[in-house]
């Protein structure tokens, strides 16, 4: 039966990973932007925001895989639960994310499936350590992920209200994942492994703004 139960999750995570990768995503909400009007930006701001967007959108890849790895890992019903509501709302950011590359003529990362892979390997390593610490993991990661879409409010032109309404939602998102998870009882992690995922990701980013 464990043995059944494992294949069908592998099953499940297998479908997930390419429907992330290779399929249009979803969202369950409206994009925080219908109701804002395109803004005339110089070719150079759209594509600046276009890369941005890129960017956002590999993250949002990237956080799917990781919130599969670490459910796969854990056996706390809480922890899934939250993983599993954070995964849903990371999803509709994944989709927003997509919609607004289109608009600005850009294009999602070429690397996806590496990104995805990898992240679904950190995901499930993470929830291996315990609850504790793969909460820490989903604390950090968000606490991360909302002080680099700051980082874009500040790259964005200020006239692409679109843009910027899509960032801002997902920032406000994420810093309720991080204190959902530290509620739930996640513990500090080390600084030197901060200090490294900071690292992975800043190679993630700099390279999928181009790629």
């Amino acid at each position: 039966m464990n043995l059944m139960t494992n294949l069908d999750q592998f099953i499940t995570a297998f479908d997930k990973g390419l429907r992330t990768v290779f399929a249009p995503a979803h969202a369950a909400r409206p994009t925080p932007a219908a109701a804002v009007p395109e803004a005339q930006l110089p070719d150079a701001e759209r594509r600046r925001a276009a890369a941005l967007m890129r960017v956002n959108h590999c993250g949002e890849v990237c956080a799917q895989a990781l919130y599969q790895g670490q459910a796969l890992s854990s056996d706390n019903p809480a922890t899934v639960a939250a993983l599993a509501q954070a995964a849903r709302e990371e999803l509709d950011h994944l989709a927003w994310s997509e919609q607004r590359v289109a608009e600005l003529g850009g294009r999602t990362s070429l690397l996806n499936p590496l990104w995805y892979a990898g992240s679904l390997a950190m995901g499930y390593c993470a929830g291996r350590l315990g609850d504790q610490w793969n909460l820490g993991f989903l604390a950090e990661t968000e606490h991360q992920v909302q002080a680099h879409l700051e980082g874009h409010l500040t790259r964005l032109d200020e006239r692409d209200a679109r843009t910027r309404a899509v960032v801002s939602a997902m920032r406000d998102d994420e810093a309720r994942h991080a204190a959902t998870a530290r509620e739930l009882g996640a513990a500090e992690l080390p600084a030197p492994v901060k200090q490294a995922m900071r690292a992975v990701a800043g190679v993630m980013t700099r390279v999928s703004y181009w790629v």
